[in-house]
């Protein structure tokens, strides 16, 4: 099979078709759901919808309602819901097998080899990957395993408005504290410091200074760090991109101080930014890069760390988790990768995110609640501020409005106050055209609304 159908083909429809939402029937397990499900379960919280089936950039509910999906699970559904290029080396793989813990596969070793080609700057060729755990979490917990292994020491720097995951040592990194609220004490010598956004009030100079104390001044207050933990763009702190030459700045503390720079890579990668990885953007290449998410290809579990070949300095089982042989899963990521290459899907993400920008900073201009638009590629941030500050409210409304007309968008941000916009870089341009109309429409009602 070509590495088709085209995008044009992938999807239910062009636009969205609902009704009345939540219909019945999603109302019916929804219920079903609040009586056996956990507590911790969130997103039907805020989107209550339950889902029937999903094709391309479009999922339909329990009662046949058609939405645009502008979330892709958040940031997973790289080629799209149910791509069959993606599938059907799925499904074959399925039928022969699926676990092999880290025993050599066909699948594994395309895949570790795939990621080499793709991977930034001279890391392509002078790489190695492991798989751990199936999550991004596990993937972190696995750089933080490599930096104190290869540096002897065991601080870690992050930084403000960063999210690495939940598990004790990515939780440590993270800097969300609703994250963190009754799960203390974590990992010690775990520092953030500001991250350099005109939205933030940080400069570069400022961020830069404050990493770099931390590793010389002698009354920093915390051992040295074992290496820098970064989001190229922060994602759940806001679609943050910071300024073009933070991330060069980290590499020279890093090299001066025998650190790793190890990027994030989870929400940003494969493709998301309009390019492999968004530190391509930044011409850096880091020591490490976590990835998980879309790395599936199809929404399936998997988690990994490409990484210097000169770190590969632990030995057999010295990072180790049951499901790091999902084969599956690696089919399912090589194929998207493939995917990408035959469909040229970066350029067609940064050129559709652009227009989708383009379209926000035109609204921008008569609503005054928007103080910023930013990102990159199909990763995009609208920023709302009101009278009060941080318009987190404003921004749930026009998620509410959006979801009432089809439309399905998550938010970000320290303060709730982002919308944020993850489509599947499958998004056509039909889907893109009718998507913005309905979030414009959605701002401008709820800021009225308002008013």
């Amino acid at each position: 099979m070509a590495t088709g159908p085209a995008i044009e083909d992938l999807h239910f429809a062009e636009e969205p078709d609902v009704d009345r939402v939540p219909g019945p029937n999603s109302e019916a397990l929804l219920e079903r759901q609040r009586a056996v499900d956990s507590n911790a379960v969130a997103y039907p919280r805020r989107v209550p919808i339950a889902l029937e089936e999903a094709k391309g950039a479009t999922v339909r509910d329990a009662d046949g309602n058609t939405f645009l999906d502008f979330f892709a699970g958040i940031g997973v559904l790289n080629v799209g819901h149910s791509n069959p290029y993606v599938l059907e080396g799925v499904h074959e793989q399925l039928d022969r097998y699926t676990h092999t813990i880290d025993f050599p596969t066909e699948a594994r070793l395309d895949l570790i080899e795939k990621l080499d080609a793709i991977a930034p700057g001279d890391l392509s060729g002078n790489s190695r990957v492991i798989f751990g755990g199936p999550s991004g979490s596990d993937a972190i917990e696995g750089s933080i395993k490599l930096a104190k292994h290869n540096t002897g020491r065991h601080g870690l720097l992050a930084f403000e408005g960063s999210y690495h995951g939940t598990t004790a040592g990515a939780l440590s990194l993270t800097a969300g504290k609703k994250y963190k609220e009754g799960y203390g004490p974590l990992l010690p010598d775990a520092v953030h410091v500001p991250y350099p956004a005109p939205s933030n009030d940080v400069d570069t100079d400022r961020a830069l200074d404050a990493v770099q104390r931390k590793f010389e001044n002698p009354y920093g207050g915390h051992q040295s760090p074992a290496g820098i933990w970064v989001e190229p763009i922060q994602g759940e702190g806001g679609v943050v991109v910071p300024p073009a030459d933070f991330l060069q700045g980290l590499r020279d503390i890093a090299d001066d101080n025998d650190a790793l720079l190890i990027v994030d890579e989870i929400q940003t990668g494969l493709g998301r930014t309009g390019e492999w990885f968004a530190s391509d953007h930044f011409d850096v290449t880091p020591d490490a890069i976590t990835m998980a998410k879309a790395l599936g290809g199809t929404g399936l579990p998997i988690g990994a760390m490409l990484y210097r070949d000169e770190l590969d300095t632990w030995g057999p089982g010295g990072h180790v988790g049951t499901f790091r042989g999902n084969v599956p899963a690696m089919v399912g990521g090589l194929r998207a990768i493939e995917y990408i290459e035959e469909n040229d899907l970066l350029a067609h993400a940064r050129r559709l995110g652009e227009e989708i920008r383009g379209r926000l900073e035109e609204a921008a201009a008569d609503v005054e609640e928007i103080s910023d638009v930013r990102g990159e590629g199909l990763f995009v941030g609208v920023e709302f501020v009101d009278d009060d500050g941080p318009a987190k409210d404003l921004v749930q409304d026009i998620q509410r409005r959006c979801y009432e007309n089809g439309v399905l968008v998550w938010s970000a941000g320290r303060y709730g106050n982002v919308l944020r916009l993850i489509p599947p870089l499958v998004l056509t341009d039909r889907q893109a055209e009718v998507g913005m109309d309905v979030i414009c429409s959605a701002i401008e009602s709820a800021v009225d609304g308002d008013r």
